[in-house]
């Protein structure tokens, strides 16, 4: 009987993602908050990881679906904009990451109110500082000044609005892509910058850089983990805390 090879399991990725980590303890907060059986929306859901933090609740997903990626379990494929359930159904809302994909973001706040029963929570993270991704569905960023002028005109009384990651967190995003997309060829730098012994030189700086970044940003994730550094600098994403107002009597 010949023995079959193994199939190595790949390498796991030890780099601490801060805002991930920051996002979590906000969730689990937010869910803790959330008094049984109320009904829960996840708008824009993707693979939905915080479903399990609403076991106690009634969870529902909702995702416009058009990216390869694996979903959880859908109970609406639709547009944010448009979302088939009757007014105030929800009695909180979650909306991770997905303003900045949405090109009339006044419109899903709108309906997102909508769905709300008066009262209603909703939690909602966009970003100030990321790089284009799932384009080309990819339109804004946010200042904590828009986010705070869109969610009032939607109809909104906004609690808070703060940092998701501190400073720390912002640096650890910067190092990274800074490691991942400085050039790596010192020939390609030394013949782009001149040649010689001055673009020696650039190319012993920049391949310097790429090196210390790249240890640089497992530092900072870790650090931000420990100290939510936010006396100055900016933030890689701002979180928003808002209720739907109680209709008048």
């Amino acid at each position: 009987m010949t023995s079959q090879p193994v199939k190595a399991s790949p390498p796991r990725d030890r780099r601490v993602n801060p805002s991930r980590v920051q996002l979590s303890r906000q969730m689990r907060r937010f869910a803790r908050e959330t008094e049984p059986d109320a009904l829960v929306l996840d708008a824009g859901a993707g693979r939905g990881p915080y479903r399990k933090l609403f076991k106690h609740a009634r969870y529902e997903a909702a995702d416009f679906a058009q990216f390869a990626e694996r979903h959880t379990p859908l109970d609406y494929v639709c547009d944010i904009n448009d979302i088939p359930v009757e007014n105030g159904r929800f009695d909180a809302v979650v909306c991770n990451q997905v303003l900045e994909h949405l090109p009339d973001p006044y419109a899903a706040l709108r309906e997102l109110r909508r769905v709300l029963k008066p009262g209603g929570r909703i939690l909602l993270t966009a970003p100030l500082f990321y790089h284009e991704h799932q384009k080309p569905y990819d339109y804004f960023r946010y200042t904590r000044f828009g986010l705070r002028r869109l969610f009032a005109e939607a109809g909104f009384d906004v609690v808070s609005i703060e940092w998701l990651e501190g400073y720390f967190g912002t640096m650890a995003y910067m190092f990274r892509q800074i490691g991942a997309h400085l050039p790596s060829d010192p020939k390609l730098i030394r013949s782009m910058t001149g040649g010689g012994w001055r673009g020696g030189v650039n190319a012993a700086i920049v391949l310097s850089t790429k090196f210390a970044a790249s240890h640089a940003s497992n530092y900072y994730a870790r650090l931000d983990g420990r100290w939510k550094y936010t006396s100055s600098g900016m933030p890689k994403n701002y979180l928003v805390l808002a209720r739907r107002p109680q209709d008048p009597g």
